[in-house]
């Protein structure tokens, strides 16, 4: 195993948290490059589901894990996340896991900004999670951003934040008609919170560099998937950071050559959580089926996700975007016992089809996916562990994801528990 970015190809959720355990076994380091808490990764370990929101899965392989700076963090969450994590007896000391000092802090103004905004947008809202993840790239991009390097300035830290607050306090009071914040008690709170956090921080790109000098494995950790990218994504109906594989080199401070491999995990089905357009949504019987079947309920908000067909759109669009080297397919074992399957190979829209993912929104809400149907499977494939013993028409099924995406499959997942993968030759190399 060489350096390995791992990426969402859909709208998040297609299960990277299970998929990054699994490979920090064979990694050194493991970095999370973007995002922040609006993210969950959840993995079933000995039947035991620990979620994540902040450290990298990796730490429950007992690897030593980095927060970038291309990350937001809340440093509450941060916190109560260490102190969940030790709870199950999980190292989570400064000696296991380092934050970048250039990471930028959700600071609770954002948290407010976040709530007032989608309140007064009333049925136009986006659906943000409310965690403060857009604002605090905001203030990043607008540079009256705070950083984890502040926490070593106190002096400068509470200048920062009185000065942040005079202005945020009139938006809040003239604008959103709502409460202030005391710059005062954030400061008394966000020292408090420091105390702890310090003995955390470092330069994560000059310890990366270190490492690969040293000849460490390094796993690169993303969150969210690519079609929630600022860039690239249904936007506005997108995170707030740039999620595809690109980023994990400004996100994480490494160059672009210290990436070998990229993989991208695929849902054998397709899912979103929120609003934005979704053209392969079903609103029938298996639509309810996959997300019963699925257990699709977001792992940070608890949001029922939508479901629906494979979009081979959104697939080849993700392989484009990120350079994919490998497909990781996973929940594949959900669509157990379905008499048929369907794969949107086009959509239709005003009587043309189009093969390429659009950039407008209008456009995507009205087309008609175009579908191609193939033989499902009544075998229950949770048990099976080598390729060749799935179902033919499982093979076939997975073959045409091949076919369409030009991507080959490296790995399987036939269910939640770290065992139950199919792991194909050649991916630990």
């Amino acid at each position: 195993m060489s350096n390995i970015v791992i990426v969402g190809t859909q709208w998040g959720d297609e299960g990277k948290g299970k998929m990054v355990d699994l490979l920090s076994e064979h990694a050194d380091y493991v970095v999370r490059f973007q995002g922040g808490n609006n993210a969950g990764h959840t993995m079933v370990v000995n039947g035991k589901k620990i979620i994540s929101h902040l450290v990298p899965s990796g730490i429950l392989q007992k690897k030593k894990c980095f927060i970038g700076n291309g990350v937001v963090v809340d440093p509450v969450v941060l916190l109560d996340e260490i102190d969940y994590l030790t709870e199950n007896k999980i190292d989570v000391s400064p000696a296991m896991l380092k934050i970048s000092n250039r990471a930028h802090m959700i600071m609770p103004y954002h948290r407010h900004v976040d709530a007032a905004r989608e309140l007064k947008k009333g049925d136009k809202k986006i659906g943000t999670t409310g965690r403060g993840i857009g604002p605090c790239y905001e203030d990043k991009a607008t540079r009256r951003g705070i950083r984890f390097a502040d926490f070593l300035e106190p002096d400068l830290f509470k200048d920062k934040v009185r000065t942040i607050l005079e202005e945020k306090n009139f938006y809040f009071k003239n604008y959103f008609n709502t409460t202030t914040i005391d710059p005062e008690e954030v400061i008394d709170l966000y020292l408090k919170l420091g105390e702890r956090l310090i003995p955390y921080i470092d330069d994560v790109s000059l310890a990366l560099a270190g490492g690969m000098n040293a000849g460490k494995k390094i796993l690169f950790e993303g969150a969210q998937g690519s079609h929630l990218d600022i860039d690239h994504g249904t936007y506005p109906f997108v995170t707030s950071s740039n999620t595809v594989a690109g980023n994990a080199t400004c996100g994480a401070g490494v160059g672009p050559g210290s990436l070998n491999e990229i993989f991208g995990i695929v849902k054998a089905y397709t899912t979103r959580v929120g609003g934005g357009p979704f053209p392969t949504e079903l609103f029938d019987e298996t639509g309810d089926r996959l997300q019963e079947k699925g257990a699709e309920f977001g792992a940070t908000t608890g949001r029922r996700r939508r479901c629906g067909w494979l979009d081979s759109i959104v697939l080849k669009s993700a392989a484009r975007l990120n350079g994919l080297t490998g497909l990781i397919i996973t929940k594949l074992d959900v669509l157990d016992g379905l008499d048929e399957l369907k794969i949107c190979t086009g959509y239709e829209y005003q009587g043309n089809i189009i093969t390429d993912f659009p950039p407008s929104i209008k456009i995507l809400e009205d087309c008609t996916p175009v579908y191609e149907t193939h033989p499902g499977w009544s075998e229950n494939i949770s048990g099976i562990r080598n390729y060749d013993d799935l179902p033919e028409n499982t093979r076939k099924y997975l073959k045409r994801l091949e076919e369409i995406s030009g991507v080959g499959i490296k790995i399987v997942s036939v269910g939640p528990e770290r065992d139950a993968t199919i792991i194909r030759e050649g991916v630990f190399n």
